[in-house]
């Protein structure tokens, strides 16, 4: 599998890093997270310049697509350009988006009229765009899912994880990065956030 994690100038550092960290848990069966960007090189709203693994085009071939936040994001939503060059389909691929990269899903059409989460610096911008915003970190709605709070990174991994390679892997690789001391607890509250959204066969699946 193939995760284009979308990552703007301006970008949150634990939007991209921790989401992308989770996932390549399971490199090892093939599956790898890519840092992308429309610019070769980006900077984090702390200062941290990174070198771009992908380029913007990648988002509209992966499997899934992670879209992070950022102190730009207002401006990334307003550039019509930008968004025109994603091409991201929930037809065929996984969409998550957390905090104010639910502006983008909103300015994309990829949300609609159902309700999503986003942090709350972000909120009034979703609400002007017409979505309705939960008090919740996540929530799914078949193919799109959206989060809320910078360290809400881990149920978007989870979920994608879930979605396409089983309840078991996700668990194991939240487990990875749990906390010492804390890992059990950290794990079932991290997929009670999740669950309610998966397929039932996939729940079925891992009984």
């Amino acid at each position: 599998m193939q995760i284009a994690v979308l990552t703007l100038d301006g970008f949150n550092e634990l939007d991209s890093f921790v989401a992308a960290a989770i996932l390549n848990r399971l490199r090892g069966q093939g599956w790898a997270a890519h840092i992308t960007s429309p610019a070769p090189r980006v900077t984090s709203m702390n200062g941290v310049t990174v070198d771009r693994q992908k380029p913007l085009e990648f988002a509209a071939e992966a499997d899934a697509v992670i879209i992070g936040s950022g102190i730009r994001t207002r401006d990334h939503a307003a550039d019509t350009d930008l968004l025109a060059r994603l091409g991201i389909d929930p037809s065929r691929q996984l969409i998550g988006a957390q905090c104010s990269g639910t502006l983008l899903l909103a300015k994309l059409g990829l949300i609609g009229n159902l309700p999503a989460c986003t942090d709350l610096t972000t909120k009034p911008w979703v609400i002007e765009a017409g979505v309705e915003v939960l008090d919740a970190p996540f929530v799914a709605h078949g193919n799109v899912a959206t989060a809320g709070g910078c360290l809400a990174s881990q149920y978007l991994a989870a979920w994608i994880i879930a979605r396409l390679a089983g309840l078991r892997e996700a668990e194991e690789a939240l487990h990875y990065v749990a906390p010492v001391g804390e890992k059990e607890r950290y794990v079932t509250q991290a997929m009670a956030a999740v669950r309610p959204f998966l397929p039932v066969e996939a729940v079925a699946g891992s009984a």
